[in-house]
């Protein structure tokens, strides 16, 4: 049986990286890993390319005919950066993704997965379906860069499609934690921040805002599993699929969870004037459920109490 050719991009990313340990380990996959200013890292089976995504030039070196090609490069940070530098996950997210799937057009590509999010979902505590998002309503104008920049991506995915033999996947996954995740309190997002924030404070810790927002938290096992799923069962030339817990629990929720999971007694301080993005997203995946029989598997709880320990066993402050 002939090796199927998986280009990964963002290798050296959060979502990549756990893409590229799984699929190093798996028979009857070449996997070839794109990575640009973070250093790569020794992994057996693995053809390691260096490319800045934004030159198209540099684009078009690491590309050939794969059989799939899993979009996970992307400027990212937390909410800091959302609220007061919003520019910093438009521009340069637009030109790379750009350019990647005109390279996908021209090399033939066979599948092309993107990891989407959900920031794009209007404000719901009721779990909200790929149908009900709203194109007319406004998004979270906090959200309103990112959000769109992220519609826009998804609509050159469907215009690609239809002018190709290209398959494409979108993923809207939630708020994805775990393993390899950015724990740094500058550019991590909140989760990965928390953690980082419970198990090296003494007494208290500090939560922007009043902490009363919910969000989806879903551990990567389950978003790695859905795209072993995706790759097998999704038959459709285009598909959009939301990935996510199921259930959302408010930051100061989230934020106690870790205290008592991690052990520690830690009282927690409310910063009214920090910034924070107030509005509740709630997403439904039933119809990966129907469609690809997916559900997750680790609970919050699990989730957390796994993270805590890959944290302590990895991460030096």
């Amino acid at each position: 049986m002939k090796n199927k050719k998986i280009l990964i991009l963002g290798a050296t990313g959060f979502i990549g990286l756990n893409l590229l340990i799984y699929f190093s380990k798996i028979k009857n996959y070449k996997v070839y890993a794109c990575y640009n200013k973070r250093n790569k890292i020794k992994i057996k089976n693995v053809s390691w390319l260096k490319a800045d995504l934004r030159k198209y030039k540099e684009v078009e070196k690491i590309f050939t005919s794969y059989d799939y090609v899993f979009q996970a490069a992307a400027t990212t940070s937390g909410s800091k950066d959302i609220v007061n530098e919003p520019y910093l996950h438009v521009t340069d997210n637009v030109i790379m993704n750009s350019l990647i799937l005109k390279a996908c057009y021209k090399f033939k590509v066979k599948h092309f997965i993107f990891f989407s999010c959900t920031v794009m979902y209007h404000s719901s505590n009721k779990p909200l379906s790929e149908r009900q998002f709203n194109p007319s309503k406004s998004i979270n104008a906090k959200y309103f860069g990112v959000g769109n920049t992220k519609l826009y991506i998804e609509k050159m995915c469907e215009f690609y499609s239809s002018i190709s033999d290209i398959k494409f996947t979108i993923i809207r996954h939630s708020n994805i934690y775990g393993p390899f995740d950015k724990f740094d309190l500058e550019k991590s997002h909140f989760f990965g921040a928390t953690i980082t924030k419970v198990l090296t404070a003494k007494t208290k810790l500090t939560i922007w805002g009043l902490g009363k927002e919910k969000r989806d938290f879903l551990y990567i096992d389950d978003l790695i599993n859905f795209i072993k799923i995706v790759m097998i069962k999704q038959k459709n030339k285009f598909k959009i699929y939301n990935c996510s817990y199921g259930k959302s629990y408010s930051i100061k929720n989230i934020t106690s969870k870790i205290i008592k999971i991690s052990n520690k007694k830690i009282s927690i301080f409310h910063d009214k004037n920090a910034p924070n993005i107030n509005t509740n997203i709630s997403i439904s995946s039933k119809l990966a459920r129907e469609e690809l029989n997916w559900k997750p598997k680790i609970s919050i709880d699990k989730g957390i109490l796994k993270t805590i320990k890959w944290w302590r066993e990895n991460i030096k402050i």
